[in-house]
């Protein structure tokens, strides 16, 4: 098995390229539904809540997302809280997931994880591909598809790990700053080296 880890940062256009990936053959192992669903366990919740106030909560119970975002994203020190409390279970479960493909035969598959690096789940795949996104285009689409203020879009931008040191960690640089087309073709590219180079994986 194949395991490609795909990162990039907020508004870099990675979930796309996780879904051209999974037209293409490739398993889409998500971390961010897979950190949705840790939400609901009533210790990280417990957790989340001592560390970052009873505001998080929805009537309901569960965890607003919206408004633990917020504050989480508001700078790196509380998004390496949320981590800090979240990762060991969110590790475990994509860990399982993983283990669940081999079993399976997956030939090909994708840890799509914004917090690859930062989680060092890049010691767990054959490849990181790491998505690039201009600064200013990244800002502008991240205004765009969330209706941020440029405050607030900057915060989430600047709370996560600068993307030249995610780079670092790179084997394969998707430039995703142009039109779908021009991204589609780099992917393409990835794919047919794939193919070149490991055509048993490909084989029905």
């Amino acid at each position: 098995m194949k395991i490609i880890g795909l990162t990039g940062n907020i508004a870099s256009g990675k979930s796309k390229i996780s879904e051209y990936l999974k037209t293409k053959g490739f398993k889409i192992i998500d971390a961010d539904l897979i950190g949705k669903s840790i939400l609901e366990d009533e210790s990280i919740k417990n957790r989340l809540v001592r560390v970052f106030g009873a505001e998080i909560m929805n009537k309901d119970g569960s965890i607003d997302r919206k408004k633990l975002g917020t504050i989480a994203f508001s700078s790196k020190e509380n998004l390496e809280k949320l981590n800090r409390i979240t990762l060991p279970l969110l590790s475990k479960k994509i860990k399982k997931r993983i283990n669940e493909y081999k079993r399976k035969k997956t030939k090909l598959l994708v840890l799509d994880a914004a917090i690859l690096i930062e989680a060092k789940w890049n010691k767990i795949v054959d490849e990181v591909w790491v998505v690039y996104i201009n600064p200013e285009v990244q800002l502008d689409r991240l205004i765009k598809r969330e209706n941020y203020s440029i405050e607030e879009a900057k915060n989430r931008i600047n709370a996560q790990m600068d993307i030249n040191e995610k780079i670092k960690y790179a084997d394969i640089i998707i430039n995703n700053s142009f039109d779908w087309e021009n991204t589609k073709q780099q992917v393409d590219e990835e794919i047919e080296r794939l193919k070149s180079y490991e055509t048993k994986l490909f084989k029905n």
